[in-house]
């Protein structure tokens, strides 16, 4: 395979686990940035050292430090991104903040969408009042874009879906979505759990209304920090019922009646977790500095060579062929699927597997071309010299 001159590697360096493992599983969780060792370490000093005063001192305004880090990188502006835990509790928070009159109470989601947000929404939904529309899938590859914006009609109040299909890296048409819900009056949440860090987003080109995504992925932040960003108009006219002291007005009056802060402010929880926002200061540093246009360039152009090596071995791949609606993730489904993929892992080839997709590939801009020839030539001779059978009926999970 010819390799081409790739001015992102220079970033490799940023990574110690690049040293030691074929790291392809970024979709899952990216790499540690090594300064994220000193960023914890200088959590650990606050404490020591100010204790309690550290609150003052900067942790308070954690969740809006790395909110504000985040913004540039999906076209928001200050103080319209925070963090929370998760990107089920931010969905979810989302949910809470909309009444669901008889007229107008239908929430849509696919049947593609993350469980997580899934489950969340499926039990509280009816507790509000709305009630679930589920746009299914043909191929379990991708939904039908038509059968969706068909779903979305006078009678939604909300569409709750994810950007990019975590399975097969499905790119959704969010514009045209987006569109059709200001049309009749919907509003639109996107889970971009999958999509930011590795192709371009800009909530305001699209006019979505709210976007929840975490750094754990493509960011390179870590797991406990997720985000929310909501349209200013959102925060002027909604105030979530799931909430917390952070999101008042006046906080340490201890007022035991809510007032909403304004801005992004309404849009927390209560005390933050301070240790994850250091550890997600340093990813979206990086990727910023690395830029997202040439991020996705390179993805575009790694993810089609795998797709051109799995083609020459007739292996299924669980990825769309047309690059604008592919994200950074290829899934190919070989013989055993399961069994291959952790024999990967025993070799320190690290990917992840899926049921219904089978081992999923996620070069990321730290990615060399040579990463991806390894992957699929240690895939060949598992397969060749029968070493995946050392692996089957391994019960524990495969990351």
């Amino acid at each position: 395979m010819t390799h081409v001159a790739d001015p992102l590697l220079r970033f490799r360096e940023e990574f110690p686990i690049l040293s030691t493992s074929t790291y392809l599983v970024s979709n899952s969780l990216g790499a540690m940035p090594r300064t994220v060792a000193t960023m914890l370490g200088q959590y650990a000093e606050e404490w020591q050292t100010r204790g309690v005063r550290a609150w003052a001192e900067g942790w308070w305004e954690m969740p809006l430090t790395l909110g504000n880090r985040i913004a540039p990188l999906i076209g928001a502006e200050s103080g319209q991104v925070v963090m929370v835990p998760t990107v089920t509790q931010g969905m979810c928070t989302i949910l809470s903040a909309l009444d669901y009159p008889a007229s107008r109470n239908e929430v849509v989601m696919t049947a593609l969408d993350f469980p997580s947000v899934k489950y969340a929404y499926d039990a509280l939904a009816p507790r509000l009042g709305a009630r679930i529309v589920d746009v299914p899938s043909d191929d379990q590859l991708g939904i039908d874009i038509e059968r969706l914006l068909n779903s979305i009609t006078e009678r939604t109040r909300l569409v709750a879906i994810s950007h990019v299909l975590f399975r097969s890296a499905y790119i959704m048409d969010a514009a045209r979505i987006c569109a059709k819900a200001r049309e009749v009056g919907a509003l639109v949440a996107l889970d971009a759990y999958h999509s930011v860090g590795v192709i371009p987003v800009d909530v305001q080109a699209l006019g979505v209304d709210f976007l929840c995504g975490g750094v754990l992925k493509w960011l390179c932040g870590g797991p406990g920090g997720c985000f929310l960003y909501a349209a200013p108009a959102m925060s002027e006219q909604y105030a979530p019922a799931l909430t917390g002291w952070q999101a008042h007005r006046t906080p340490f009056a201890f007022d035991t009646t809510m007032t909403p802060a304004s801005g992004g402010w309404r849009w927390l929880g209560g005390t933050p977790v301070v240790p994850a926002l250091y550890a997600g200061l340093e990813g979206p540093r990086i990727i910023g500095e690395a830029g997202l246009d040439a991020i996705r360039a390179k993805s575009v152009r790694q993810t089609s060579q795998l797709i051109a090596q799995a083609d020459a071995r007739g292996w299924t791949v669980h990825a769309p062929r047309d690059t604008e609606r592919r994200g950074g993730t290829v899934a190919f489904s070989v013989p055993q699927a399961a069994e291959v993929a952790r024999a990967l892992l025993a070799r320190d080839v690290v990917i992840d597997y899926r049921p219904g997709a089978g081992i999923r590939v996620a070069p990321h801009f730290y990615t060399t071309d040579a990463e991806l020839d390894d992957v699929v030539a240690a895939m060949d001779d598992i397969l060749a010299t029968g070493a995946w059978r050392a692996f089957a009926g391994v019960t524990s999970t495969v990351t």
